[in-house]
C-alpha cells in the first residue's frame, strides 16, 4: 500500500510540473507584458529597462527556473490588468468559488444518490420512471439557461433571491464567508441549484446504472442465500461496491465545478475564480491565466489523489499483496 501511494504522489509532481511548464510558456510567449503594464505609448528604452528588471532578458531555461522557483514560493507574478500580485488576488476570489462548487454538490449528493438507489431498487415503479425522466430534462438543459430561468423566476417573478453578486459576507482570517450571514446564503442558493441541476441528473443515473449491476452479481446472490435481510444486502453490500465508480466521478466533477465554474459565475455575477479567470482572458492577462492553469491542475491532482486514498479504504482489494492487506478479498 505504502508504495502505491508514494507512485501516486510521484505521478501527482509530474503531472504538476508538466502543466507548469505549460503555464510558463503560456506566460513567456501569450501577449505582450510591456504594452500591458507601460501602455502602447510606451518608449522603446522604457520596455528594455521594464523587460530587464522582470528578468524577461534572461535565456528561457534560466527563466524557467526563476518561475518554478517563485511558484514553490507562491509567487505568481503581478497581475498586469489589476496591478496587483496574483496570488493575492486568486486568495481573495478563492473562497467564492470553493463555497460555490462545494454546496452545488453537496447539494447533488444529498439528492442524486437517495434518487439513484431508489430508481435502481424500484425500476418498475412509476415514481422512478418520472425520475428517469426528469434527470433526461436535468441534463439536456445548459447552464446558463437553468440560471437565467431561475432568475426570472425566484428573482424578477417572486422577488424572493437576490440575482446577482455574493450578498453580506463575513472575514475569519483570510477566508471571507457568506455562509454565515442569511444575505449570503440567499445569494447562493441560485448559483449553488444551477451547478447542481445537472450534477443531480449525472449522479443519479450513475448510482442506477451500477447498483444494478451489482445486484445482478454472485456475491450479492450469495448474501441473499444466507439469508440477510434486504436493507444488509442493499445498502451494507450492494451500495458499497457502487460507490467505487461514484466516488471517482464525483472527484472528478467537483474539479470540474471549481475550473470550470466561468458560465455560472458570469450569468450571477459570483466574484469567484470563474469570473476572474473570463474578465483575465478578455484583458489579456496572462500572469492570472497561468496562475490560474497551475492553480486548476493543482485542484485536479489534489482530488484525484484523495479519490486513490477513498479506494484504499473502501476496497480492501487494493491494499496490498498480501493476505493481512487484502483483508477479505
Amino acid at each position: 500500500m505504502l508504495s502505491y501511494i508514494v507512485a501516486r504522489f510521484g505521478q501527482a509532481l509530474a503531472v504538476m510540473l508538466v502543466v507548469t511548464l505549460i503555464a510558463f510558456l503560456v506566460n513567456a510567449f501569450l501577449g505582450d507584458p510591456m504594452v500591458a503594464i507601460l501602455g502602447v505609448d510606451s518608449t522603446e528604452a522604457q520596455r528594455w529597462a521594464l523587460r530587464r528588471d522582470l528578468g524577461l532578458d534572461q535565456p528561457l531555461a534560466v527563466r524557467f527556473v526563476t518561475f518554478l522557483s517563485d511558484v514553490l514560493h507562491g509567487d505568481f507574478g503581478i497581475s498586469y490588468r489589476l496591478g496587483r500580485p496574483v496570488e493575492d488576488v486568486l486568495i481573495e476570489r478563492l473562497p467564492a468559488t470553493v463555497e460555490l462548487a462545494a454546496s452545488g454538490m453537496v447539494i447533488a449528493m444529498a439528492v442524486g444518490m437517495p434518487a439513484g438507489v431508489f430508481t435502481a431498487l424500484n425500476r418498475d415503479g412509476v415514481a422512478s420512471h418520472l425520475m428517469l425522466s426528469a434527470s433526461l430534462l436535468g441534463i439536456s438543459l445548459p447552464s446558463f439557461f437553468m440560471g437565467v430561468l431561475l432568475i426570472w423566476v425566484f428573482s424578477v417573478s417572486l422577488g424572493w433571491l437576490p440575482s446577482y453578486g455574493r450578498g453580506e459576507t463575513v472575514t475569519i482570517g483570510w477566508w471571507r464567508t457568506g455562509l454565515l450571514t442569511i444575505d449570503g446564503l440567499k445569494a447562493l442558493v441560485m448559483p449553488a441549484l444551477t451547478i447542481a441541476v445537472f450534477q443531480i441528473a449525472m449522479i443519479m443515473r450513475l448510482v442506477r446504472a451500477e447498483m444494478l449491476e451489482v445486484l445482478r452479481s454472485d456475491h450479492i446472490r450469495f448474501a441473499r442465500a444466507r439469508g440477510l435481510s434486504d436493507r444488509s444486502v442493499y445498502f451494507r453490500h450492494a451500495l458499497r461496491n457502487t460507490l467505487i465508480p461514484v466516488i471517482t466521478v464525483i472527484g472528478l466533477q467537483l474539479g470540474s465545478i471549481i475550473a470550470f465554474a466561468v458560465i455560472t459565475e458570469s450569468v450571477f455575477q459570483w466574484p469567484g475564480l470563474g469570473l476572474l479567470f473570463l474578465q483575465s482572458v478578455a484583458a489579456a492577462d496572462v500572469s492570472m491565466m497561468s496562475a490560474y492553469l497551475i492553480l486548476i491542475a493543482a485542484v485536479f491532482v489534489a482530488i484525484n489523489l484523495v479519490v486513490d486514498l477513498l479506494y484504499l479504504a473502501i476496497d480492501p482489494r487494493l491494499r496490498g499483496p498480501s493476505g493481512r492487506e487484502r483483508g477479505t478479498a
